[in-house]
């Protein structure tokens, strides 16, 4: 009030600016509430006009002065005044909204000082509103972004009835439930609260987890609430309207002195305050006549020197809200003096002043207002946009206590909404004092947050911001923090052990340098050697009865064919090609085929050899070489058609197999087989011959045993049919490139299986007992 009690002096103490024109204003109590307020407004808008002289100023008192309202918080009485002009006013956003619709259609400009509310920009419903300060739609952005700024997403909100707080919280609730945040709870203050309703609102505050308070109300509102957390107001944070120091303004207010006379309740009200005394009776009026005296009080002399204070009247370094004051003040003056075309200074006295007229319409002020143009003092550039509203600019300040335990208010930032965004918010971390004392940011989280490697998973029924972390799943990743899903990996890549880096997969396959590798090697190698070693022998005593006895041209084929199938063991081994894919199944197919069709036809030999009536029977004769070689063509013919369509139809391919990552995290490069199929018709076809071979041999056990091949044959495939018959379970079953070591195993196995036991106790008569290496004794009788 005194601030603008003192811009309108200074206004009519300046030559520059409306020469000739003197001020008045009439001041009036609103009480922050809207029932006052309008009363006041209308005791103002139908009093008859009267002409005000001004004391010691002889300039020129005109018909339509800009008579200016002030709103304040204090209790006095409500004055009545002269028509009005313009308004000054109101400090509250609800009084001021339904003072604004009132006089818009009038078009008598209202201009606020700290009515903040966003609700106030609609032009339709408010067309002469106008405000020194920005709206809380800046505030509530520069809110938005301070909590994310600081990793707040679990706040509670506090706010009254009015409609500064219900708009703000609410347009505050909005943008933070956009950005990802959450409300833990939200408190209304009653206008009137309780002792019991001021309770239960702090146990509310203690009980949350949430360690960050928002608040949209006025520090008289909230007085009762905090005065319980005093302690926790320390370290709070606030937007604040930028300070300055007015020269002249502290000399100003300390001349203030108490008068028994009309129009200085205010300062009576101030002197018994600040002072703690207690007026004589002469100094009240009308409604001050019952305020609250004690006897106990000392009684105020008038001469007391505020100098000597310490309050927030004197303590002037810096105004902020009653600077906004000084600029609607201003702003008004330079509107009428553009109105009133002014002369500039340095005019001849003739040419000097405002044109002499008698009125002016109020909405021609208005209309030079919402123009109004003008760098102040401060070097602050003075005019209001398109929708009545100034530039956003904030203070950030933060409360704490100094070294004599006094709360003060220290910047700590700025918000500049004219800004592009990423600039806005501006922050100097290392001046903020927190709760306690404490450097460190506080944390407001409902749940912690979820680490890299892990997801948030929501608790049914509960905010967005409460949640578990669970990890991803294999082949999955997160590499954020707080991350709501995981990423799957691509196609050949795999998580690593954290969980929160894709990484090429291995290739996995038998390779030659793997231990097992390098032991099936060995055993193909050791079983080609036996081999060709045996065949050696053979060859070298292909002229023994031995040999001879046993179809020397048979045995040596079927040594052949037992070196194919060591040998078709190596394509398994490595990493698969197209030529080893096609290979493998085929070579392993037909030298088996081979191999058993080579031991049914001994077989045969065998049996039918011993089973007519001498060895130069009917039965040998029909059954000789040539049909031998006939048989062993027809039964492996079969199988080099079958492999030969497979691999032309549907041959295999390599194939980098991305199933197996779950366990390993590798990829097994394998022959895929487009036509399962056809590998089992291969081995079904050679599980065929092998079930004919066990069955003749069999039949042809009790023969001779000198003589007798049938019962080497038995054992062999005995040891055959059971190691492919483990084959099928041990090849399903196993993983990786383990598959293709068992198939290996089993090659080796059956292979192993059919030299040993068919040609090494040949050679270990021939080596060994010579002696019975002789024609002799091959036709021995059984006993």
């Amino acid at each position: 009030m005194m601030t603008m009690i003192f811009a309108v002096e200074e206004i009519n103490r300046n030559p520059a600016l409306l020469p000739g024109v003197t001020l008045g204003y009439h001041i009036m109590d609103s009480c922050d509430h809207i029932h006052t307020s309008l009363r006041a407004l209308l005791s103002l808008l139908t009093h008859k006009s009267e002409k005000r002289h001004f004391p010691d100023d002889d300039r020129k008192s005109m018909r339509g002065n800009v008579t200016i309202t002030k709103s304040t918080t204090d209790s006095g009485r409500c004055l009545t005044g002269s028509p009005i002009t313009a308004v000054v006013g109101l400090a509250s956003s609800s009084p001021t909204g339904a003072i604004a619709h009132i006089l818009g259609p009038f078009s008598i400009p209202l201009v606020s000082y700290f009515a903040t509310c966003a609700c106030l920009t609609d032009k339709h419903t408010y067309p002469s509103f106008l405000r020194t300060v920005p709206s809380d739609l800046f505030q509530v952005r520069g809110l938005v972004e301070l909590v994310k700024f600081f990793g707040w997403n679990w706040v509670g909100t506090v706010g009254t009835l009015d409609d500064y707080s219900r708009y703000g919280i609410q347009a505050f609730s909005n943008q933070f439930i956009q950005l990802g945040g959450c409300l833990a709870y939200h408190l209304t203050i009653p206008q009137s609260p309780t002792l019991g309703e001021i309770g239960a609102m702090a146990d509310t505050l203690q009980s949350s987890n949430a360690k960050v308070v928002v608040v949209f109300a006025s520090e008289v509102q909230l007085q009762e609430l905090f005065s319980e957390f005093h302690l926790l107001l320390q370290g709070t944070l606030g937007f604040s309207f930028p300070g300055v120091y007015i020269p002249g303004l502290r000399e100003f207010l300390l001349k203030v002195r108490p008068k028994a006379e009309p129009g200085f309740e205010f300062h009576n009200m101030l002197w018994e305050e600040v002072f703690d005394c207690r007026l004589e009776t002469a100094f009240k009026f009308s409604a001050q006549e019952n305020t609250t005296d004690s006897p106990e009080r000392p009684v105020c002399t008038g001469s007391e020197d505020l100098s000597n204070l310490q309050s927030s009247y004197t303590e002037l370094s810096k105004v902020r809200i009653s600077y906004n004051v000084y600029k609607a003040v201003y702003a008004i003056a330079h509107a009428l003096h553009d109105l009133l075309e002014c002369g500039s200074v340095g005019a001849t006295t003739a040419e000097a002043g405002c044109k002499t007229i008698s009125f002016f319409f109020i909405m021609q002020l208005l209309s030079y207002l919402k123009r109004v143009n003008f760098t102040n003092q401060f070097g602050e550039k003075v005019h209001f946009e398109e929708n009545g509203e100034p530039v956003p600019l904030y203070d950030i300040i933060n409360r704490q206590k100094d070294s004599k335990g006094k709360i003060r208010f220290v910047k700590v930032g700025s918000y500049d909404g004219s800004v592009p965004m990423d600039q806005q918010l501006q922050l100097n971390q290392s001046k903020i004092v927190w709760t306690g004392g404490l450097s460190q940011v506080p944390v407001s989280l409902c749940s912690d947050p979820c680490p890299p490697g892990s997801r948030q998973a929501r608790r049914p029924g509960e905010p967005q911001c409460c949640f578990d972390c669970l990890p991803c799943a294999e082949g999955e990743i997160s590499n954020q923090t707080d991350s709501t899903e995981c990423t799957k990996c691509p196609e050949y890549y795999w998580s690593d052990k954290r969980k929160v880096e894709c990484v090429a997969g291995v290739d996995d396959f038998l390779s030659v340098y793997d231990t097992m590798g390098i032991i099936l090697i060995t055993l193909t190698l050791l079983g080609v050697v036996m081999t060709t070693v045996i065949t050696t022998v053979f060859h070298h005593f292909r002229a023994t009865p031995i040999v001879r006895a046993n179809n020397s041209e048979i045995s040596f084929l079927l040594l052949v064919s037992l070196k194919l199938c060591f040998l078709c063991s190596l394509p398994f081994i490595g990493k698969p090609s197209t030529w080893t894919c096609r290979l493998r199944q085929a070579a392993f197919g037909v030298s088996f085929v081979l191999c058993l069709s080579c031991l049914l036809v001994k077989t045969i030999v065998v049996l039918l050899a011993f089973r007519s009536t001498g060895p130069g029977s009917g039965a040998m004769k029909l059954f000789g070489p040539a049909q031998q070689r006939t048989l062993i063509l027809c039964t492996t013919a079969p199988q080099v058609c079958l492999c030969a369509g497979w691999l032309s139809a549907a041959p295999p391919f390599p194939f980098r197999n991305p199933m197996y990552q779950a366990s390993t995290g590798k990829i097994v490069v394998e022959c895929r087989e487009l036509w399962p199929a056809g590998f089992y018709l291969v081995l079904g076809y050679i599980g065929l011959l092998a079930s004919l071979c066990l069955l003749l041999a069999y039949l042809g056990r009790k023969l001779p045993d000198t003589f007798n091949e049938a019962k080497l044959i038995t054992f062999s495939m005995i040891i055959f049919c059971a190691v492919w018959l483990s084959f099928i379970p041990a090849h399903v079953s196993s993983p990786g490139k383990f598959t293709v070591a068992v198939e290996i195993f089993a090659i080796l196995a059956s292979s192993f299986g059919l030299l040993l036991c068919i040609f090494v106790p040949k050679c270990f008569i021939i080596l060994v007992r010579p002696e019975n290496n002789v024609k002799k004794r091959m036709n021995k009788s059984p006993r």
